[in-house]
């Protein structure tokens, strides 16, 4: 009998579902032993369901191919057969997803989202394990606040602003004040989710707007730089954001052209690669499974990062940034680069997982 933990997946037969079956086969501490899908799956071996669209490789995982789907929207099936859940619920609206998350929390079954419902619920960490561990303290108000005992929500912020949060993350850390970002995002089309943008879009084109998408890389930094005050998130209001977001021929790998400017103390150029290189977060000091050993890798080379080229450097799970140099608007500019469904997506919740679990929260 395995002594890894049983997981299972919500959503597990769309893209990010997908994602985290492929990325948990032989993960170390997790195992998957409960799947779970719309009611029109529910009954059906796995591999009956998606075996004719399934994106990873040629086959569907051997060890998840005959477990049986079960109705997502039935929380009472995944009890006893999972110690927690990874959601990538899509349902018609937030509301919905909110109340079905909180209902498996309810069981005693902690939810650990990609499903951006939660993202602006006070008592929810949005976690990016090396930037805002100590927002996990959020939990034990949460649960309080529900009656809870084991369960709880924990989500991820939006794929995109993983290709430069840690990078501003880093500065701020080291002790300089970040004033005002610009960001301009070239997204990949798996951003989308399957199937996606229609081919006669995005071929020989690129799409200058992605609903929704240019509010939340707005708003959601001020959420993860904040701090926990009296059991809720209170937002960070030192630094502002302009963000313009498009879609690009490019199937995985989000790219971000950033500028910054800082307050009174302005770091040079060499002092901010220094930083960088030597920057490491609670996930790195702990050695889980998932971090990366470098959370930021800098690339020297005038023409990178690239999707193609850098994308899946460290598991997927690094941030590649480039083309430091002077900027005439602000102060300095960048080029930075993440893989959006492994980072971004299933492989950023994974990470939270096992930060969870080290920290205490998954049994």
């Amino acid at each position: 009998m395995s002594d890894k933990i049983p997981v299972g997946i919500l959503g597990a037969t769309g893209a990010v579902g997908q994602n985290y079956i492929n990325l948990l086969e032989n993960h170390p501490w997790f195992e998957v032993t409960y799947l779970a899908a719309s009611p029109r799956s529910a009954g059906k071996a796995y591999k009956d369901v998606v075996e004719s669209r399934w994106l990873l490789g040629a086959n569907v995982p051997e060890r998840v191919r005959d477990l049986v789907v079960e109705d997502a929207n039935d929380p009472s099936k995944a009890v006893g057969r999972c110690r927690f859940v990874f959601s990538a619920l899509e349902l018609d609206s937030k509301d919905e997803i909110k109340a079905l998350e909180n209902a498996y929390a309810s069981l005693g079954i902690p939810v650990v989202s990609n499903a951006s419902a939660h993202r602006w619920t006070e008592d929810v960490p949005m976690l990016i394990p090396e930037i805002n561990p100590d927002h996990l303290a959020v939990i034990d108000a949460q649960r309080k606040s529900h009656g809870w005992d084991r369960g709880f929500v924990a989500v991820k912020p939006n794929c995109s602003i993983q290709s430069y949060m840690i990078p501003v993350y880093a500065l701020m850390k080291a002790g300089y004040e970040v004033k005002r970002m610009f960001v301009s995002t070239m997204q990949a089309v798996s951003g989308a989710g399957y199937p996606g943008v229609p081919s006669l879009d995005i071929l020989d084109n690129v799409v200058p707007y992605i609903g929704g998408e240019e509010e939340k890389t707005e708003r959601e930094p001020a959420k993860i730089f904040g701090k926990v005050v009296g059991g809720k998130i209170v937002n960070f209001d030192g630094l502002k954001v302009a963000a313009h977001c498009n879609r690009v021929p490019v199937i995985n790998g989000h790219v971000a052209c950033v500028s910054l400017e800082f307050g009174d103390k302005k770091p040079s150029l060499a002092e901010i690669e220094r930083i960088w290189a030597e920057f490491r977060g609670l996930p790195q000091e702990l050695n889980l499974p998932f971090a990366p050993d470098r959370p930021i890798i800098i690339r020297h080379e005038p023409n990178r990062p690239q999707p193609r080229r850098d994308r899946d450097e460290d598991k997927g799970m690094a941030v590649s940034v480039g083309r430091l140099r002077e900027c005439p608007l602000f102060d300095v500019r960048f080029v930075g680069l993440s893989h959006n469904t492994v980072r971004g997506a299933a492989g950023g919740g994974i990470l939270n997982a096992e930060l969870l679990k080290a920290k205490g929260y998954i049994a």
